[in-house]
């Protein structure tokens, strides 16, 4: 059995849609789990209880934890050691490996390539709260109590309300309108294609040597900028190519009126130089491939559109 908690989330849904590939026994989880290819099995479970994680990793081989909480710095400061001491409990129970979906975070301000052996120096509340949990899992696998691997992606693109770069410019020039950038356009900053995380996070769960690592998901590693990636994403949409560069003080203007702009404006930092995604210890290690940026854009105007074409 494979569980992926936080199936209705855009990585987990996307990873729903891989597992088959290796697995048909596959289990989805979440306080309202539905359908992805119509084989799975549906569990609802509150993974903030003890007993709720329990009961959904009971029987799992392999756990990929891909679960969000409310964008919240507080929220995850208080909840996310609760909910990852469950699952972690949970994992040692019953003999579960765990796969956690991870964020880059716990860097903190990076100058040069991310890689896997960087030490935490968060700069942020919500870096700090990431770098505790990564901890706890780290800490579980060296006293060999659970066997675990931290795969993290850079910033991820694709069709998803959570992604930035798809609301602030995809969708606004597959809709007519200008594009919007934050702050730092002039700056070489790596994403994430949402298929490529599921597809690499799928490939390390079912590789026995990649667990107790930490890995980062396959990522285009030819960075363009910001202006770059809304040039390309204008070729492609025919849309104009201009922008709107949204700054540091705006963003803290306004998020004094909006409470998710105000808790977007502690990770501006990640906009402010240039953000190099390296997973070279990835493409050393397997034969799958990111896609290209272009390819990656190509990729989620298709969805975007099949998703209009389907009836509601």
């Amino acid at each position: 059995m494979q569980t992926i908690l936080g199936s209705t989330g855009s990585i987990g849904m996307e990873l729903a849609n891989i597992l088959p590939s290796y697995t048909s026994d596959i289990r989805l989880v979440s306080r309202n789990p539905s359908q992805i290819t119509g084989e799975e099995e549906l569990v609802s479970a509150d993974l903030m209880k003890a007993e709720g994680a329990d009961a959904a990793i009971a029987g799992s081989e392999i756990v990929y934890l891909t679960a969000g909480l409310p964008y919240r710095k507080a929220i995850w400061k208080e909840a996310w050691p609760v909910l990852m001491g469950n699952v972690l409990e949970a994992c040692k129970r019953h003999g579960s490996k765990l796969v956690f979906f991870d964020n880059v975070y716990p860097y903190g301000k990076v100058d040069g390539w991310m890689t896997e052996d960087l030490p935490f120096q968060p700069a942020s509340a919500k870096g700090e709260a990431r770098a505790v949990i990564d901890k706890m899992v780290m800490e579980s696998v060296e006293k060999g109590e659970v066997e675990a691997i931290l795969a993290r992606a850079a910033d991820f693109y694709g069709p998803s309300p959570l992604a930035y770069l798809h609301l602030l410019v995809f969708e606004r020039l597959a809709n007519g309108k200008k594009a919007q950038y934050l702050i730092g356009p002039q700056f070489r900053h790596s994403f994430t294609h949402i298929t490529d995380a599921a597809r690499g996070t799928a490939i390390l769960g079912n590789h026995a040597d990649a667990f107790n690592q930490t890995w980062h998901l396959p990522t285009d590693m030819n960075v363009l900028t910001g202006r770059e990636w809304v040039e390309l994403v204008a070729e492609e949409t025919g849309g104009k190519k201009d922008f709107t560069t949204i700054s540091k003080w705006m963003m803290k203007t306004l998020g004094v009126f909006n409470r998710d702009l105000s808790e977007m404006s502690e990770m501006l930092y990640q906009n402010e130089r240039d953000y190099l995604f390296s997973c070279a210890k990835f493409n050393g290690a397997f034969e799958y491939r990111a896609m290209t940026a272009r390819e990656g854009v190509r990729a989620t105007l298709s969805s975007m559109n099949e998703s209009k074409t389907v009836p509601a």
